[in-house]
């Protein structure tokens, strides 16, 4: 017999949910998911048309889910784009912060507004997102689940310093959200993925043989995709992780357990190979 996962007739935003083409990101990857688990879908993205293409292939599959426009730097915006969820579904039940930029730097070499900018899209974004998402998911009645996408970055840091603090940013904030609305029945978790293959990479050019390192950094020998996020993002939202809140849980291929030296790859790193 089938196990419901709990997600029937629930609702969901996903920033970030768009990508290029028919290419298969992150976002793109956890709408989807959640959408074919019985979930209807706001798929958020500061690219209208790359939201809209998530949501044609959510609906060719029978799932329910409706494209919004949103720069969520914007306090307005994050505000706009719960009350459009709520308009449109009558309740809230899952975010998925997964918008996010990179950097290239140590502290000396990157600049302050760019600093300003990687900590305002990467950590404030969740911030201000969560600050209206919770407050409709206790309207909701049942409590909600909150996923934020972070990096192994955080816990292993390869000169990109701004991102790298960004995403640790993003642990910490996950562990205090996760006492503070803990009461409401609203579990907080986040993801540390590593060197994911998606459109974002690919459409930016990588190198054969630069995806071919990436592959065989992994002690399982096989390359990560967006499917591997979205499918954990699914677990951390569904009834099957109702006693897990406050985790941070890395999906990298095992990756973060080897030894790489600092100023291996570099030119890779700088130029976005990694996720």
């Amino acid at each position: 017999m089938k196990e419901s996962l709990g997600l029937e007739g629930k609702a969901a935003i996903v920033t970030g949910g768009g990508a290029a083409g028919d290419g298969i990101g992150n976002g793109r990857a956890a709408a989807i998911m959640l959408a074919r688990a019985g979930a209807r879908v706001l798929v958020v993205d500061r690219f209208l048309d790359l939201a809209e293409n998530t949501v044609g292939m959510i609906e060719a599959e029978g799932g329910e889910a409706v494209a919004h426009q949103a720069d969520l730097g914007h306090e307005d915006e994050c505000q706009g784009m719960v009350a459009a969820a709520m308009e449109r579904f009558g309740r809230l039940d899952v975010l998925d912060n997964n918008v996010g930029i990179s950097s290239k730097g140590s502290v000396v070499e990157e600049g302050r507004e760019a600093w300003e900018q990687v900590m305002r899209v990467n950590v404030e974004s969740v911030f201000l997102a969560s600050k209206y998402a919770v407050p409709a998911m206790i309207e909701s009645g049942d409590g909600g689940a909150i996923v934020n996408i972070a990096s192994t970055a955080a816990i292993r840091p390869r000169g990109m310093t701004a991102y790298s603090t960004s995403k640790g940013a993003m642990m910490s904030l996950t562990r205090a959200m996760a006492v503070d609305h803990g009461a409401d029945g609203i579990r907080v978790n986040c993801i540390l993925p590593g060197a994911i293959h998606t459109p974002r990479l690919f459409h930016r050019g990588m190198t054969d043989e630069a995806r071919e390192r990436r592959r065989k950094a992994s002690l399982l020998g096989i390359e990560g995709e967006g499917w591997d996020v979205g499918r954990t993002v699914l677990y951390l939202c569904s009834e099957w992780a109702r006693y897990v809140t406050g985790q941070c849980l890395v999906v990298d291929g095992g990756m973060n357990l080897t030894t790489r030296p600092r100023g291996s790859g570099v030119e890779e790193r700088r130029g976005g190979a990694l996720a």
